[in-house]
């Protein structure tokens, strides 16, 4: 089941473009996501290239995005059955996989936004160093999770003593105080 332009559906309204959220908008920028509409932006740009597979799409994205940005297949297989559903892509099976090619409407559509669509990679293009600290913060992330699952006793508390170091580092940086670890506690006898 797929809603058409403008119809309701479970988790919110679709926008005109096929965002979700209030009068369409998408969730933001946050850990990597963007709207759908730049989903389908970018899917639709890349079709333009060359026909490809969801999965080809996924990394292709991911890409152009320098890893910044990797849609899930969450976002991408919707996107491709909407745009199968209006017409614009048709998906034949191939060795197995799913060849997803621009149908000659599709191009057409492209071509007929390409002045005014806004380049859907573009703002990971600029993101700069803050970008890189929130891939930094979701790979420090994802380690101490492994070592909070993984790790023995003494290892959590190594990990625990780490992190509570980086971060009197971090507010000591802003501080534009000298960057210098504390000397290690010795137990009390």
């Amino acid at each position: 089941m797929h809603g058409g332009r403008g119809e309701r559906s479970g988790r919110g309204e679709r926008g005109e473009r096929g965002e979700r959220g209030p009068r369409g908008s998408g969730r933001g920028s946050g850990r990597g996501r963007a709207p759908r509409g730049d989903v389908r932006t970018a899917v639709l740009m890349l079709l333009a290239e060359e026909p490809m597979h969801g999965y080809q799409l996924m990394q292709a994205i991911a890409d152009r995005s320098d890893g910044r940005w990797t849609p899930s297949p969450g976002a991408i297989y919707p996107t491709l059955n909407q745009l199968e559903d209006e017409g614009l892509v048709t998906v034949t099976a191939e060795a197995g996989r799913k060849l997803v090619t621009l149908t000659d409407a599709g191009r057409e559509y492209v071509e007929g936004r390409r002045e005014t669509s806004i380049d859907p990679f573009a703002a990971f293009a600029s993101a700069g160093p803050t970008a890189d600290l929130r891939g930094l913060i979701d790979e420090l992330a994802s380690a101490t999770r492994q070592v909070a699952r993984t790790g023995s006793e003494e290892q959590r508390t190594a990990a625990a003593k780490i992190l509570a170091e980086a971060r009197r580092s971090l507010y000591l940086l802003l501080a534009d105080a000298p960057v210098v670890p504390e000397p290690p506690k010795t137990p009390e006898a």
